[in-house]
């Protein structure tokens, strides 16, 4: 039996801040593995593919459980490197809490501050681990002002440390029964909490028990982040944090006696074809051969509906070996038996289920792939599909010249989805130079006809009237009609539709187009002489036109920035990203630094990060991240011009 109480708790930081060390100590400590992994021997429990091992990064999430008292904790360790962010994006949308690590060393980093806006936003509980206190360089008091000041204005310290910055660093837990600790933590629980602030200022003061209530409170509800300080590889302040999760963290309610009701977070496939799924599971239970219905959001009404199956397989995480009880509400498994399933799909109605998408951005980069053995090209493509499955917004579909484009989020994941092809699939495969994506939207209302002659008639029999219109921000292309239902034939009508949406991935300026209508105004076909080919043949003309008279506007992808850089450089740097067509905030600072915030086309961001180390005499620090699109300037050629 699984115990009462399950937490999914998620490990998330900036790469190389200790992730897969610390699940390795948590393991370790808690008797679920009875030796350490090592990152670098590539001995460790959560990195077990290849790729991961060779190069020391956790590529996909990975889930290992310990017990601690009646208390189940699953571990979720999430990539760091930010081309990876789909899987921790739908990882937070399965995890009832996190933990959050920053080095002592290294401090608050980019990618720290964008996980840390993420998990606020969500209100995820989130406790803070300080790691490496015991490395040169460590910082106590400086890095925890740096939180209040960069993550979190209410970080509440749980453990005091000893000998910084050596290898004699020691974690100590504050103890609540000490009145004048109690008065400190207490000071910083009442940002967050007015009954203990009016405990403070009215009196009495708040017992340690009290106190206890408020922290957890304040955790569960996101308003306040407790931290810790240690080291994953010597062990210490690892057991307060253990403490922390249990105490800390709620569990998600349980619901039984219903339709089961979960989601599918991860999803591996070997080169083979067999897939297993991850699924968290809400409502209801799971058990070996039952017969499920996915779904998969945001999927067409015409994608052939859920898919079903049945499950050969279940294995529950953490159940002991030979239990085979069913998969309960708060606990996941792994599932066997659903050839189609991806990533992303939910089991039962989407309503009310916790959502991961639209959590991080979508990918900006676009390369072109092909095989080195033309003769491997369907193999190629088949693999890509595949990959895709895993991995929602690694977007394949087919290029010209028999080549598949790719969306990436950046170059690290293009290595290893080489790699990848390479090792798994046996695959040799050219990747173009990366280019960043730019798509089109309509600026007005267009409308164009093509219409079947009576007499002398010599093109395709087939009336297809469309209008092209703006749609809704984030709406995407979108097909509808206003010709009276049942007036085509079925197969008629969807020619015109797949045609209608394969056309809008090239608009007037060989870009996809995005956030508009597609309306069919008129139809007319002469039976039995009018095939689906003639409307497959008629409507791209027809929209093109359509097009061509609303009107497009190119727009290229942007990513917000923040720039902390010396006075001195101040103005230089300024200068330089007014040049790059910046658009700049208001900066703020002091004698010694100053924040520059805004929002930079994406082509140049890679330019700003080679430049500022010389800008600022290697005292600059760069944050930047996608923020949406702006329509490109009028002077510059459209990024990612297939013409």
């Amino acid at each position: 039996m699984l115990p009462p109480h399950t937490l999914n708790i998620g490990i998330l930081a900036h790469v190389d801040a200790g992730k897969t060390s610390l699940t390795e100590r948590l393991l370790f400590d808690t008797g679920a593995i009875d030796r350490l992994g090592s990152v670098d021997a590539g001995s460790t429990r959560t990195d077990t593919g290849e790729l991961e091992r060779q190069r020391g990064i956790t590529i996909r999430s990975a889930v290992a459980s310990f017990t601690v008292g009646e208390v189940q904790i699953n571990l979720i360790d999430t990539p760091g490197h930010s081309d990876f962010i789909a899987e921790v994006e739908r990882a937070l949308g399965v995890l009832d809490g996190a933990v959050l690590l920053l080095s002592a060393v290294e401090g608050v980093q980019a990618r720290t501050r964008v996980l840390m806006r993420t998990l606020r936003r969500l209100r995820l509980p989130t406790l803070l681990f300080v790691n490496k206190i015991d490395r040169v360089g460590a910082r106590g008091e400086a890095l925890l002002a740096d939180i209040r000041r960069l993550l979190t204005p209410v970080a509440v310290p749980m453990t005091a440390v000893t000998g910084l910055g050596t290898p004699r660093a020691r974690s100590v837990p504050y103890a609540l029964q000490d009145p004048g600790v109690r008065e400190r933590i207490a000071e910083a629980v009442a940002e967050a909490d007015e009954s203990v602030l009016a405990q403070l200022v009215e009196g009495p003061p708040p017992t340690a028990e009290g106190l206890r209530a408020a922290l957890a409170a304040r955790t569960a509800d996101g308003s306040l982040h407790p931290v810790y300080f240690g080291s994953a590889l010597g062990g210490q302040g690892v057991g307060t944090l253990i403490d922390g999760m249990v105490r800390l963290i709620p569990p998600a309610p349980v619901v039984t006696g219903t339709a089961p009701r979960g989601t599918v977070f991860a999803v591996h496939q070997s080169p083979r074809g067999e897939r297993t799924a991850h699924v968290r599971l809400y409502e209801g239970e799971l058990r070996p051969r039952q017969r499920i219905e996915l779904h998969r959001p945001g999927a067409p009404d015409d994608a052939g509906g859920p898919l079903t199956g049945r499950i050969t397989s279940l294995d529950v995480v953490g159940r002991p070996p030979g239990d085979d009880g069913p998969l309960t509400p708060g606990n996941i498994a792994v599932l066997r038996g659903l050839p189609g399933v991806r990533t992303g799909d939910r089991l039962g109605p989407p309503t009310g289920a916790p959502t991961e998408a639209g959590l991080f951005p979508s990918p900006t980069l676009e390369t072109l792939v092909r095989a080195g053995d033309p003769a491997r090209a369907a193999a190629l493509r088949a693999a890509l599909l595949a990959l895709a499955d895993q991995d929602p917004l690694l977007q394949v579909r087919p290029a010209p010249d028999g080549a598949t484009s790719v969306l990436l989020h950046g170059e690290v994941q293009k290595e290893i989805i080489a790699a990848t092809l390479r090792q798994e699939y046996g695959i040799e495969a050219a990747f173009a130079p990366s280019r960043v994506v730019c798509v089109e939207r309509p600026c007005g209302v267009g409308e164009a006809l093509h219409e079947i002659a009576r007499r002398g008639h010599t093109g395709p029999w087939a009336t297809v009237g469309l209008r092209v219109e703006p749609g809704a921000p984030g709406s995407g292309p979108v097909f509808a009609y206003e010709t009276e239902l049942g007036a085509l034939p079925h197969g008629f009508h969807q020619a015109v539709e797949e045609t209608v949406l394969a056309t809008l991935r090239r608009g007037p300026h060989g870009l996809a187009v995005t956030d508009c209508r597609a309306v069919l105004t008129r139809s007319g076909f002469i039976g039995p002489v009018s095939t689906a080919g003639h409307f497959r043949a008629v409507t791209p003309g027809v929209l093109l036109r359509a097009l061509e008279r609303a009107g497009t506007r190119v727009y290229e992808p942007y990513h917000a920035f923040e720039a902390e850089v010396p006075l001195a450089a101040l103005a230089p740097v300024n200068a330089r990203l007014a040049a790059l067509g910046a658009e700049l905030g208001e900066p703020s600072g002091s004698r010694r630094s100053w924040l520059l915030t805004g929002a930079l086309p994406a082509r140049h961001v890679q330019e700003v990060e080679g430049l500022l180390p010389g800008l600022t005499h290697g005292e600059g620090v760069w944050m930047s991240y996608p923020s949406g699109d702006r329509p490109l300037r009028r002077d510059v050629a459209p990024v990612g011009d297939r013409g």
